[in-house]
């Protein structure tokens, strides 16, 4: 694996992983939205990350598993969550229905929060191999001298 091909694995790493944060803020911020252009209550949204596949024409004419190299992650899709939706007791709310129920985000806060340290630490270990992945590049223009 070259340099630049490890630094572009790096790249699409941070990409997605700041994607990931951005989706979880939505849903933090949306806690508390019961109703929504569509007209219900909002839907947590999840990513689904998959491989991102070379598409360069000796990468396929090669594709085995001897051959295989590292082409990066992207995000195939941001879907709804399938937890079913919150029933908060509270009659005065203007969403309430006739037994004085609002229907909630299915939001957790804590679950975010996790989910929002998870992706900061990726997005961590992705800066911390681009930054290695630069410094061996350095050290062996060095050796040139």
């Amino acid at each position: 694996m070259s340099f630049f091909n490890s630094m572009n694995v790096s790249a699409t790493g941070l990409t997605a992983q700041r994607l990931r944060m951005d989706i979880i803020s939505q849903n933090i911020a949306n806690i508390n939205t019961t109703k929504t252009k569509d007209g219900g209550p909002y839907k947590r949204k999840v990513l689904l990350f998959e491989e991102q596949k070379s598409n360069n024409f000796s990468s396929i004419l090669n594709d085995s598993i001897d051959n295989y190299t590292a082409s990066g992650v992207k995000v195939s899709k941001i879907i709804e969550d399938t937890k079913p939706l919150k029933r908060v007791y509270n009659p005065n709310h203007p969403e309430a229905d006739k037994d004085g129920y609002v229907l909630m985000p299915n939001v957790n806060t804590v679950e975010e929060m996790v989910n929002m340290i998870s992706a900061n630490r990726s997005y961590e270990a992705n800066v911390t191999a681009m930054n290695a992945t630069k410094s061996m590049a350095m050290k062996s223009l060095e050796i040139g001298k």
